[in-house]
């Protein structure tokens, strides 16, 4: 709902703030004074059109502000939140006029806090002719494009008036309005009809693409299992390069190696040296240095500790000369290895390296990466055969639904028809019929196979047409009035606004506008302006635009004002009789207040 709504600076209001009732609030007013403005605020904060002719004269802008309380889980407060709005928490007052049903309960999930509820503040401001201002527009104190209000504003007001665009004015609005209406075997064969019609398109895209491509996937089977197999072949390890160049640096440099390995050993183990001298083992020298040690006199125990010492050396060079003799001997067996063998394996595994790695690693996870894929590949014609039968069977599904989706529709829509056109009755339009049509035929889609259609027959012999051709503005707001009226409890927009509902009709007709506006307001916020005492006297909160001319400032000031009580008795009085002071108009002003409330 509209909690208030802030005019400055535009027609002729100068500066007025009012509080609107969550039910039905009336704007009244003498002609000129200014009532329509209420609507163009309202058009503004939608995102329409901006008009800087619109701006008061001797201001240098029109600036109007709406505070909206909405379910946390409403759709428009996703798309300011996405706009970076500031929201905030705050509980709802439904407010004397309204039923509970008029403020829902809060959703279980709803993000923002036990209310529920969050509080939403749009401005949109207008710079006058001939200022460099633009147009600005801001949604919870944050900056946003103005189309970003028509956004929030398809899911928060709906206009009728005689040059705004018609609600439920596309075919897909239309649909989605009678489905609303046909009630829960519909939503429940919608949703059944929109799983099966999923899980086809889906079985038809991949059974399109493997026979499709079928050749192209035969290539990629065939390159796949060529790929595989030589990795497979090649039975690689991970890190088995590193140890094939390990060994080919070996091979390369063997006698290198192997001279200094025997030479080490030589000097350690003792032997003939170059020159045929002996030389006597290193393990031998330490060994007579220990002997020394231990035929000196007495038991010295730092002698006999360093003793011990160079039995650990002893040992210790026994050990590395073992080592040195292993080394060599190594040397020898890989000497019998084939050099070139060992330099084909690096060069093997190089390319599968630079084919499928960078590194051994890789080239491993490829392989287990896409055998799976080749798997798929190879079973193209098992799969084929059960996609073909699973379409068949999906689509004979979905049909089925369509069919059924038609049938419900067309239910509703005879339902729809009847009980807008009797509302069109009472509502002083007594020739009109109205025409919910569901054809059926189509490919089928997201939704059925069926095109919706709602359509106005102004008079018996006439061609139904399309909802806004071939009725005025206020007949149009009337026949929106008893759709509205009818869709109310299944497909509610939060707050709807009427211009010229009642143009043309007097006496019972406008009675039965009051208390149709009344009805809907049961469900949703309902703003009207109207000159009809009739209507007037139904609302939950009655407002009037009072004209102020100043014929020296050479210009006229409009304020509004909330109306209770007597005021509000002389005011249907006026309308009534033209004098707010006419004793007979006042009775009949209570009359038609307590006739309204009864």
């Amino acid at each position: 709902m509209i909690e208030y709504l802030s005019i400055n600076g535009l027609g002729v209001i100068g500066d007025a703030a009012v509080e609107l009732d969550p039910g039905f609030t009336v704007v009244t007013g003498e002609t000129g004074a200014g009532k329509t403005m209420v609507v163009t605020a309202l058009n503004l904060l939608l995102g329409a059109r901006a008009d800087a002719g619109a701006v008061r004269h001797g201001a240098s802008r029109a600036t109007v502000e709406a505070g909206f309380l909405l379910d946390a889980g409403h759709a428009a407060v996703g798309i300011a939140s996405d706009a970076g709005a500031v929201l905030d928490e705050e509980a709802p007052d439904r407010g004397p006029g309204t039923d509970a049903d008029a403020v829902p309960e809060p959703d279980d999930g709803a993000p923002a806090g036990d209310s529920g509820y969050v509080a939403l503040v749009v401005t949109r401001s207008v710079g006058a002719a001939g200022s460099s201002g633009r147009s600005r527009a801001s949604a919870g104190g944050r900056g946003v494009p103005v189309a970003l209000l028509g956004e929030l504003g398809e899911h928060l007001v709906a206009v009728h008036g005689q040059t705004d665009q018609l609600r439920l004015k596309s075919p897909a609005a239309q649909r989605h309005a009678l489905d609303s209406f046909a009630g829960p075997e519909l939503a429940e064969t919608l949703t059944a009809y929109q799983r099966d019609f999923e899980a086809w398109r889906r079985a038809a895209a991949e059974l399109e693409e493997i026979t499709s491509t079928e050749q192209d996937r035969a290539r990629e089977a065939e390159n796949l299992q060529r790929s595989l197999e030589e990795i497979d072949d090649a039975a690689v390890r991970e890190g088995e390069d590193e140890e094939v160049r390990a060994l080919i640096q070996r091979l390369e440099n063997v006698e290198e190696l192997r001279a200094a390995s025997l030479g080490a050993h030589t000097h350690l183990a003792g032997g003939d040296a170059a020159d045929a001298v002996e030389i006597p083992s290193a393990e031998a020298l330490i060994e007579a240095a220990r002997q020394s040690l231990l035929q000196a006199p007495g038991q010295d125990d730092e002698l006999t500790g360093l003793s011990q010492r160079l039995a650990e050396v002893g040992i210790l060079l026994a050990d590395a000369s073992a080592d040195l003799a292993g080394y060599a001997a190594r040397l020898d067996d890989d000497a019998a290895s084939d050099l070139d063998s060992a330099q084909s394996r690096l060069a093997e595994l190089t390319r599968l390296m630079r084919l499928y790695g960078p590194e051994l690693s890789d080239v491993l996870r490829w392989a287990e990466t896409h055998r799976p894929r080749l798997e798929a590949l190879q079973g193209d014609s098992g799969r084929i055969e059960e996609l073909t039968a699973e379409v068949t069977r999906l689509e004979q599904r979905v049909l089925a639904g369509a069919t059924e989706l038609t049938r419900l529709r067309t239910a509703g829509a005879a339902t729809l028809s009847g009980l807008v056109s009797d509302e069109l009755h009472a509502l002083s339009m007594p020739d009109a019929t109205f025409h919910a049509t569901v054809t059926a035929g189509g490919q089928p889609g997201p939704h059925g196979a069926d095109e919706v259609q709602l359509l106005l027959q102004p008079h018996a012999g006439a061609e139904p047409r399309p909802l806004g051709k071939g009725a005025s503005g206020g007949e149009l707001s009337r026949v929106m009035l008893a759709l509205e009226v009818v869709l109310a409890a299944t497909d509610p927009v939060p707050t709807f606004v009427f211009d010229e509902v009642d143009a043309g009709v007097g006496g019972e007709a406008a009675v039965q506008i009051g208390r149709r506006l009344a009805r809907l307001a049961r469900h949703v916020q309902v703003i009207v302006v109207t000159h009809l005492p009739q209507v007037a006297a139904f609302a939950d909160r009655h407002l009037k635009v009072t004209k102020n001319s100043d014929s020296s400032a050479g210009f006229t000031t409009s304020d509004v004002a909330a109306l209770e009580g007597e005021e509000r008795v002389g005011e249907l009085a006026r309308m009534l009789a033209g004098r707010a002071d006419s004793g007979s108009a006042r009775d009949h002003a209570r009359e038609l207040l307590e006739a309204s409330h009864a």
